[in-house]
């Protein structure tokens, strides 16, 4: 029996109550802080998740710190690590804070896989901190990584042996989601989602979510999923808006920074619910909520370096 930290046990009360916690991945303090306040609004527990350019162009303190200061919200928040296929930057996470992270070596051979994945596990247990692997491939392609042939789908027996000899917390699994905006109809193998459930208990995580059909969605959601990703439909909302803000306090010679951030943020906050709706994670923070103080685990690893 795989052990089941503090910190994931939010993927396990996820699957009892049939919904799934949503994970945004954020670029800056003001798409945390969108992120943030719609989760406070929902009354819903949140991912916020840096992916490897994030983490590394705003250094891994700064991300990490951010991350931390999260976690005085009102609604439970998990800071991720998103795609790491770094082992050793997996474990820099930890050391700064992060209370999951993600060991990303899907393009590697299974054994290396089991190794690299074992390895994060061993150092991330120690602290409390979650860790999720991947098997398969996401396609498409954008900065958390990139994909175009065509064995994309999981493994249910690889899935099986990589939980059972990593004791990792959670697995993305190749469905046929992709990265980045789809060029046409996402098709979702639901068969690959029910035939690794038949194999393994591990919560699963469905990546590349941005254009999939809300439907498709929760479908994925009540035969296992229980992290749900976004990424680039938030990005998009930032950008666009931003850019129309811009349009009107620039020629206004309307230099305060808040003015053109502020209905940014708001946009951003949007999306935000109603993908909290999708996952049917609304009003149920409380089912959530961590038995310690989250910033407990943050002061103990302090403590011990």
């Amino acid at each position: 029996m795989p052990r089941i930290t503090r910190n994931s046990q939010i993927l396990h009360k996820a699957r009892e109550l049939g919904c799934a916690v949503p994970a945004f991945n954020y670029s800056d303090i003001w798409e945390l802080l969108s992120i943030v306040k719609a989760a406070e609004e929902m009354d819903a527990p949140v991912f916020v998740a840096t992916n490897m350019q994030s983490f590394q162009e705003q250094r891994p303190e700064f991300a990490g710190a951010m991350g931390v200061a999260a976690q005085s919200s009102l609604v439970p928040i998990v800071n991720h690590l998103d795609h790491s296929n770094s082992v050793q930057l997996c474990k820099y996470a930890v050391n700064v804070g992060y209370q999951s992270v993600m060991i990303d070596c899907s393009k590697s051979p299974l054994e290396d896989n089991i190794a690299s994945t074992r390895e994060v596990v061993d150092y991330a247990h120690r602290f409390d901190t979650m860790v999720e692997a991947e098997l398969g491939q996401i396609l498409g392609r954008n900065e958390e990584g990139s994909f175009d042939g065509g064995a994309f789908l999981a493994d249910p027996d690889s899935c099986k042996r990589l939980a059972e000899e990593t004791d990792v917390d959670s697995l993305a699994i190749g469905i046929g989601t992709a990265h980045g905006f789809y060029t046409s109809e996402p098709r979702i193998h639901f068969d690959i989602i029910e035939k690794v459930r038949a194999k393994t208990d591990i919560p699963l995580v469905m990546h590349g979510c941005s254009g999939v059909p809300y439907a498709d969605v929760q479908r994925a959601i009540k035969l296992g999923m229980c992290k749900v990703n976004v990424g680039t439909q938030l990005h998009y909302t930032y950008v666009t808006h931003l850019r129309d803000q811009l349009n009107v306090t620039v020629p206004a010679k309307n230099y305060n920074i808040f003015d053109s951030f502020l209905p940014v943020s708001g946009a951003i906050t949007a999306i935000v619910k109603e993908w909290i709706q999708v996952c049917m994670a609304d009003g149920k923070a409380s089912f959530f909520r961590p038995e310690k103080n989250p910033l407990e685990s943050v002061d103990a690893l302090a403590q011990s370096v």
